[in-house]
């Protein structure tokens, strides 16, 4: 979702997550980070779940879990190869089926792939275009308005019952911090982007706030489905929808799902034709399965390998790598980065319980980079001990075989041991007296890296 929508979720004081760019992210693991802190100043069991992205599903994997939870979805089949979806086309015994490149990026029908078939969705009545179709999907890039580079690769399609759509109502139940809990939103003015309702036709949008001890109550639900303009006999069968919905979101631990578009059938069947969840990753140790689908494919391969090490990794296109400790203060290294005139070439927070192995893997993963020309270690050690990322710092680069000029600016819990650990190490390491001393170093060590490239 692009500025629109978060502006329009902003303004419903929700918590709805858009796709994320690095400074909503940097932002985001503040508050994780921040979380880690207070559970280990008040002495409780450190997290050890791996922070991660919001959790991205696939179309057919939203609907195998609305499916799976007594909420309608048409019929589909998932494929990988192209006898896989011509056959599948045949076994769905539907007169005419529609065919999905699965991507997480949005914008699939108006896509186009380097194969030079144009658009991610098609129609056909013949299984055999079916498969055709899909040998030209699979295997190729699609590129979107949503995707980066040339594009993503298609791994997976899925083949689905074609449903005519006599209307399209919009419907999403999300957390909203005025209200601290659930909240549905809904307008009958679906199957378009809801930024542009709500800045064209706001009184079409409405908000129906859920009491978590109670839940969706039959009157609500019904209240909900008239106000998405459901009739007669369809009101009931809607409102049972909602409250399956609503189910949902709680067993799933889910921060949104949206429904765009919560439609009906010309035979008057009430079904969800699109979805997209949210997860709560704090509850990861609990969702196994939903989060075992988390298709990496599509991720930063280095964001990916730092997940595994819990380390809040965050690729970007500068020269000059930092470790940090704390969202905060990374995002503040990489601005006075910016503002010595360099650039920051990732967003790093080893948070507070970082250890000699953290950094060490760490330091893989930033000297991998080929565009960093220096590195830049910020630490101030409230909660992390300054010698023991010393020690870390000291084992990284000898394990890695460090070539980069390397910065170090310590403060905080045992630092003056800290420094003695590094001025004994023998390694060629500048010593830096603050942050703003640190940047203007890293920045220097940089630019004569790369005069000797």
């Amino acid at each position: 979702p692009g500025p629109g929508r978060r502006t329009f979720f902003a303004q419903c004081s929700t918590l709805f997550p858009p796709r994320l760019d690095h400074h909503t992210m940097a932002s985001r693991m503040l508050v994780q980070s921040g979380l880690r802190g207070l559970q280990q100043q008040a002495r409780l069991a450190p997290v050890t779940a791996a922070p991660a992205r919001w959790l991205n599903l696939h179309e057919y994997q939203s609907k195998d879990i609305m499916a799976k939870n007594n909420v309608h979805v048409q019929k589909f089949r998932v494929a990988d190869t192209p006898a896989q979806a011509e056959q599948a086309a045949r076994d769905l015994h539907v007169p005419e089926v529609v065919l999905k490149a699965q991507i997480h990026a949005g914008g699939r029908g108006k896509g186009v792939f380097n194969s030079g078939l144009e658009g991610g969705v098609k129609l056909s009545k013949d299984p055999k275009e079916i498969g055709k179709l899909a040998s030209k999907m699979l295997g190729y890039k699609l590129k979107t308005k949503q995707t980066t580079g040339d594009g993503v690769v298609v791994n997976k399609v899925m083949v689905a019952e074609a449903l005519d759509i006599a209307r399209e109502t919009y419907l999403a139940i999300l957390m909203d911090r005025q209200y601290s809990g659930p909240v549905i939103v809904a307008s009958p003015a679906g199957g378009m982007d809801i930024e542009d309702v709500a800045h064209k036709t706001p009184h079409l949008i409405f908000k129906e706030p859920i009491d978590i001890t109670k839940g969706v109550s039959d009157q609500q639900a019904e209240k909900i489905a008239k106000q998405l303009q459901f009739k007669d006999g369809k009101i009931k069968e809607a409102a049972a929808q909602i409250q399956n919905l609503y189910k949902l979101f709680l067993k799933v631990d889910a921060t949104q799902i949206e429904i765009n578009p919560f439609g009906e059938t010309p035979d008057g069947r009430v079904v969800c034709f699109d979805a997209k969840f949210n997860f709560d990753d704090n509850a990861a140790f609990r969702q196994k399965d939903i989060f075992a689908m988390r298709d990496t494919a599509e991720e930063d391969p280095r964001e990916v390998e730092a997940s595994k090490h819990n380390l809040n990794y965050i690729g970007m296109d500068g020269n000059i790598a930092c470790l940090v400790n704390g969202a905060g203060l990374a995002m503040a290294t990489m601005d006075i980065i910016q503002l010595k005139g360099g650039k920051p070439a990732n967003f790093l927070d080893c948070g507070g319980g970082a250890n000699e192995e953290m950094v060490t893997q760490a330091f893989q993963l930033l000297s991998k980079d080929p565009r960093v020309e220096a590195i830049l270690v910020n630490i101030f050690g409230g909660i992390v001990n300054c010698a023991t990322i010393a020690n870390g710092v000291v084992a990284a680069c000898r394990q890695t075989k460090l070539t980069l000029p390397l910065v170090v600016r310590l403060e905080g819990t045992n630092v003056e041991n800290a420094v003695k650990i590094l001025e004994q190490s023998g390694l060629p390491i500048i010593s830096a007296s603050n942050l703003e001393d640190a940047a203007a170093k890293a920045v220097a060590a940089a630019k004569k890296s790369k005069g000797k490239k």
